[in-house]
């Protein structure tokens, strides 16, 4: 399967990239996407306990399942005031 990946905010500054494909394998979860992510832009492991999620422009859980040519999304905590 293949999925298209979209990085935000910091976590697009770290890769230096927007978004990319990535292949998976049948009964993936958005936390196989997530660890390939991280082996393609080691930068991004420090974000792994805070990072959120989502899946076809719903937000979603790292659990959830992905079917090919999902968009899963991933964005850094935000701050502000």
């Amino acid at each position: 399967m293949r999925v298209n990946v979209l990085l935000f905010a910091r976590l697009r500054e770290l890769a230096g990239a927007s978004e990319f494909g990535c292949d998976v394998p049948a009964g993936a979860t958005i936390q196989t996407v997530w660890q390939a992510a991280i082996a393609r832009y080691p930068a991004l492991a420090d974000f792994s306990a805070a990072v959120s999620c989502a899946k076809n422009e719903d937000f979603a859980r790292m659990t959830s399942p992905v079917d090919d040519k999902d968009a899963i999304a991933f964005l850094p905590p935000v701050s502000g005031g």
